[in-house]
């Protein structure tokens, strides 16, 4: 890469004269944008001429711009008569140059350079994006937790520590693995042929080829120019092989790839991703590539997952850096109390945690069953302290390395890439506190927490939930029949309504997530209210669609070829599904006239019940489909 070019700005250059002096030298960025990032995980992305800044570099770094909120997602919050809200500079994180390589500055032969500046959105006085959120967080898990530590230092002498006064700083880490889908534009997938080449295990880790392979190697190159650190690209178990073309390029890619890079603070990780999201769908474009961060872009196979871990370490004022996790004796436990206790946290309070994770229809269709993507709230330890948990079909994972304390983690398997990691990783170290807190006040030894936690369901205890398992080191698809892990680990929410309902049922856990004003109940009411009305409207406006273009598209194929009773039976069937889920009569509305009127009515628990049915029938009607085509001679 062009080492002309001014790839990221460090904290220590957020001074008025060094940015005044950097931005002179590199005369080919002639942009700034400030990045707020609503409660949907939106980020903006306005162009204001860098002369702006330059002309008064105090004032835009302390005030920043004003723009107009009633167009993101800040229900009841920025409203149409009181939108005013303000993109203010965060001057504690990294900041990024992004480069137009269409557009080339004419004085310099570079290409355009815009400054992104994460920023809060403040409204009315107050932080009220998703940055707002994970900021208070940060602030207040390191005071509470060394206030615990104070209140309760026997919890710090595993650590070999005294007192709270030997802690200088508690340092949050995480670190998110993205996965995404690449194609070349207007293909359509052929479900059939990537069901089976998953199933064969034909792609997971195969060599990259042609227009995949440059772009991910340049996408690989950008990060570290970017100072991200990348760890590794590679295929992951969705897609099919390419074919070449008459040009000899490859054509017809269809490929599922990860990318993943070092971990860092919570803030710091969840702004590197939005800017890495822009960075490697912008660079696959040039190769002529379309990018999906959807969760589930294609039925029927793997869908995109965003592993997200996360994990605490005390730096002490000696200098030492102690994994908050990590055991004394890592040949005889799995984690310290304090692990423990935040183990037991995210998966005790997971339903005030899930609307944050899995919040929209494309989200849930990725949690099924059969895909290694988690159904259920179970966690895994490892059989035995020297065996590590490689249980993929759990929720929550502990990740240790025998030879390193400080790697001592948790691994949360549910997040995807639309997933909105500032506050799903908010309301995770919240918990993560609630459960630390539980265990110094239980005053029990790393042992008999082990013991807590591997309770037999219907077992009182202390903290966990009397009726649940929570943990599990066998495969939960394979071992556990879908009665048994219902029962075992609770019913998981099938429809975006179904979590929200969940959530709102467990006042308790919910009444969490407003400590140490982190959420407040404005911003919890607003993300609900912006959840529930992206779901109906994508169901209004484009499932509604893509079910009746199915239903259309499954036409009579028999006619002039010899036809079978079976392909007569085959077809009645189809016909009949058909009917019922969209033609209407005199004396009966279909399905699908009925989900429409649920929605005009606002009945949002019969659009959720509606969309399971119409979903099963749907499925139903692509199989019987597949069936009646396989056996006709001719189409």
């Amino acid at each position: 890469m062009d080492q002309k070019l001014l790839y990221s700005l460090p904290v220590w250059t957020h001074k008025n004269e060094i940015l005044v002096k950097l931005l002179k030298n590199f005369p080919s960025i002639q942009f700034v944008s400030l990045v707020g990032v609503d409660l949907r995980g939106n980020n903006t992305d306005e162009k204001i001429p860098i002369s702006v800044m330059l002309d008064d570099m105090e004032t835009f770094l302390q005030m920043g711009v004003q723009t107009d909120g009633s167009s993101v997602m800040l229900h009841e919050i920025a409203t149409l008569n009181n939108a005013k809200v303000d993109l203010v500079p965060d001057l504690e994180v990294n900041w990024y140059v992004d480069y137009n390589f269409e557009h080339i500055h004419q004085e310099t032969g570079l290409p355009i350079g815009s400054l992104r500046i994460p920023a809060f959105l403040r409204h009315e006085g107050k932080y009220v994006g998703s940055r707002g959120v994970l900021a208070r967080v940060e602030k207040y898990f390191e005071k509470h937790l060394i206030e615990l530590f104070s209140t309760y230092p026997e919890m710090l002498k595993e650590y070999g520590l005294e007192s709270a006064d030997e802690i200088e700083s508690v340092k949050m880490t995480t670190a998110t693995e993205l996965e995404f889908w690449v194609r070349t534009p207007q293909d359509k997938a052929n479900e059939e042929k990537l069901s089976t080449s998953q199933l064969l295990k034909e792609q997971y880790w195969k060599r990259t080829k042609g227009s995949v392979r440059s772009a991910l190697e340049e996408s690989m190159m950008m990060l570290n120019d970017y100072g991200l650190e990348p760890e590794m690209g590679h295929k992951e178990v969705g897609g099919v092989t390419a074919k070449i073309s008459n040009t000899g390029k490859l054509d017809h890619v269809m490929e599922q790839l990860e990318i993943d890079w070092k971990y860092n603070t919570p803030m710091e990780t969840s702004d590197n991703e939005v800017f890495v999201r822009v960075l490697v769908e912008e660079i696959f474009e040039r190769y002529g590539l379309e990018v999906s961060f959807m969760a589930k872009p294609i039925e029927g196979v793997a869908g995109s997952g965003k592993h997200t871990h996360m994990g605490v370490n005390l730096k002490t004022k000696d200098g030492r850096l102690i994994n908050l996790m990590a055991p004394k004796d890592r040949d005889k436990d799995f984690l310290s109390k304090a692990g423990w206790g935040s183990f037991m946290g995210i998966l005790q309070n997971y339903e005030a945690i899930n609307p944050f994770v899995t919040s929209s229809n494309d989200a849930l269709k990725r949690l099924k069953p059969g895909f290694e993507a988690p159904i259920c709230v179970v966690g895994s330890v490892g059989h035995n302290p020297q065996n590590p948990s490689r249980n993929r079909t759990i929720l929550l994972a502990l990740v240790r390395d025998m030879n390193n304390p400080l790697a001592t983690r948790f691994e949360l398997r549910a997040p995807n890439p639309t997933s909105n990691t500032y506050l799903y990783v908010a309301a995770s170290y919240l918990m993560m506190l609630d459960g630390i807190e539980a265990v110094a006040k239980s005053n029990l030894s790393a042992k008999e927490l082990e013991g807590e936690f591997s309770k037999p369901a219907g077992e009182e205890k202390f903290y966990l939930d009397k009726d649940r398992l929570f943990r599990s080191e066998q495969d939960v698809f394979d071992d556990y029949t879908e009665e048994e892990r219902n029962h075992l680990f609770g019913t998981p929410p099938a429809t975006v309504w179904e979590n929200i309902s969940i959530f709102e049922q467990n006042e308790e856990k919910k009444k969490k997530l407003f400590k140490g004003q982190v959420f407040t109940k404005e911003i919890v009411n607003s993300y609900k209210i912006a959840t529930i009305d992206q779901w109906v409207q994508e169901i209004a406006g484009r499932i509604i669609h893509q079910h009746t273009k199915i239903i259309r598209n499954c036409k009579k194929l028999h006619g002039l070829e010899y036809v079978t009773d079976l392909d007569v039976v085959h077809w009645e069937k189809i016909n009949g599904l058909r009917n019922a889920l969209m033609k209407d009569s005199l004396e009966k509305k279909s399905l699908i006239s009925q989900w429409r009127e649920a929605i005009e009515e606002q009945n949002l628990e019969k659009i959720s019940r509606l969309q399971l049915t119409i979903g099963e029938q749907i499925t139903t009607l692509k199989k019987y489909y597949l069936e009646y085509r396989r056996n006709l001679m001719e189409e």
